[in-house]
């Protein structure tokens, strides 16, 4: 069975850019013209093979064929118009038609549902302080979203940060198991003493003191964790005008959402400071892209491993384009960032059939699946427990599951994918964005019918709606 995924815009798109005309690439790709029309019209599925081969006659990143944002605004226009009841019967295929033909309308329309949704978080947020069912401190969550959607629109990857990075490792002579004492020489020549403080006393991880120049750091961290700490506030430290010219593309200004955004790249300037591109890519590649190898090689933790592969998108020379998410066991998402067009709901919770909330069974243990979207794109997703926390009896600790994904085209440059059979659709678990924006009408897992779709009831095909059932499913 023939493997592969519809990308005819993005193959068309980048044809045209290169100058070529249909028959002169069908030509030098040794296809039909008809053959690279009908992939063209998404009338046939761009194979990885055909895609390596036409991405080498244009010149190009093979993931340039992949990566498709049109794809990625269309799942987020499907998911904002779930709760617009003059937009929501809007099939999957026509909004997607509109992301192809129109990217300007479907942009101008996702920046006026994102602004909807924004103020509707105000809103609510003003009504919890009225009715004083929470404390004072109850605010709208715009501010992350915006910092992350300011992320995804630099596709996770800044470059001059990450190159800065690279080269200060270098010339530290940065090592896995000893970079925590090397950053904090590093920080004494920039007249930074580095103090270690128990948790509780700095009510966090890290407390800067700009009138004695005194960081303080929490001793409960490991190694690495503190390292990270150090890398971090050497970036707002010696990162300004960088971090200021990134600032500036931001779409927004006020405060409090300028000042996440700021500590946002001041972390991505640590996690690529204690993961160099270079080394930590060509690592990658060499454990085939095993998190846990990677994790010991390096002395960092799992989802730092993650975190940092779903950033390798350097245009010259980019890693595997993946997607990340961090979820808890009740389902709520607290990071996630995408170089795929995979699009992770803001509405109606997410699929409980994906992978991810499977790793709360089986604690610590890597778990992997193939998991179909309902527009027919397949990816490989894996997933493990994480735990942090304090130490001793009865301690606080907190859960989560880290989550990484990428296009299915990719899976065998992995290993995970050893032993499956990645051609087989039907071992593939069907998951969707959310049972208010997915149009599986007949998903054992449905929560509640899909928003996009009048629903219509039909008593003989009782089994559809089990979101109505009242009795022992059993």
């Amino acid at each position: 069975m023939v493997t592969g995924e519809y990308a005819g815009f993005v193959v068309r798109r980048a044809r045209e850019e290169a100058g070529f005309t249909g028959a002169a690439l069908a030509r030098r790709c040794a296809i039909s013209a008809s053959y690279l029309s009908q992939i063209e019209h998404n009338a046939r599925v761009l194979t990885p093979q055909l895609r390596t081969r036409i991405a080498g006659v244009l010149g190009i990143e093979v993931q340039q064929l992949t990566i498709d944002p049109r794809a990625r605004t269309a799942a987020a226009l499907v998911d904002s118009f779930a709760e617009h009841p003059e937009l929501r019967a809007l099939s999957l295929a026509e909004v997607r038609l509109v992301a192809d033909q129109l990217p300007g309308v479907a942009s101008a329309l996702l920046s006026l549902a994102n602004g909807r949704n924004a103020d509707r978080e105000r809103i609510e947020a003003l009504e919890l302080r009225l009715g004083g069912d929470r404390g004072d401190d109850v605010g709208p969550v715009m501010p992350f979203e915006a910092v992350r959607d300011f992320i995804a629109l630099h596709r996770n990857y800044f470059d001059s940060l990450d190159r800065a990075a690279e080269e200060l490792a270098a010339t530290l002579a940065l090592q896995p198991r000893t970079r925590y004492e090397q950053m904090r020489r590093h920080l004494q020549t920039l007249g930074v003493e580095v103090e270690e403080r128990p948790r509780e006393v700095l009510d966090g991880q890290r407390l800067f003191e700009p009138a004695t120049n005194r960081l303080l750091v929490a001793a409960e961290l490991r190694p690495a964790q503190k390292a990270f700490q150090l890398a971090s506030q050497v970036a707002l430290l010696t990162m300004e005008e960088p971090i200021a010219t990134y600032l500036r593309t931001a779409p927004y200004t006020d405060e409090v959402t300028t000042r996440l955004t700021r500590i946002g790249l001041a972390n991505y300037f640590a996690g690529a400071l204690l993961l160099p591109y270079r080394s930590f890519l060509t690592a990658a590649r060499r454990l085939r892209y095993d998190l846990e190898k990677l994790s010991e090689e390096f002395d960092v933790g799992f989802e730092t491993v993650c975190h940092r592969l779903n950033t390798l998108q350097r245009p010259d020379d980019s890693g595997i384009p993946f997607a990340l998410v961090r979820v808890d066991r009740a389902g709520n998402i607290s990071k996630r960032q995408s170089a795929t067009p995979f699009h992770f709901s803001r509405t109606g919770g997410t699929c409980p059939l994906w992978t991810v909330y499977d790793a709360f069974t089986r604690p610590g243990q890597v778990l992997r699946q193939i998991a179909e979207m309902p527009d027919g794109r397949a990816y490989l997703w894996i997933a493990r427990t994480v735990t942090s926390g304090s130490v001793g009896f009865r301690a606080p600790n907190k859960a989560f599951s880290v989550g990484l994904g990428c296009d299915l085209s990719y899976a065998p440059q992995t290993v995970y994918a050893a032993g499956l059979d990645l051609e087989d659709r039907t071992l593939r678990a069907k998951i969707g964005m959310g049972c208010r924006v997915c149009e599986r009408p007949a998903c054992p897992q449905r929560a509640v019918p899909f928003a996009g779709r009048t629903l219509q009831v039909d008593e003989n095909r009782a089994h559809l709606y089990p979101y109505v059932h009242e009795g022992d499913p059993d």
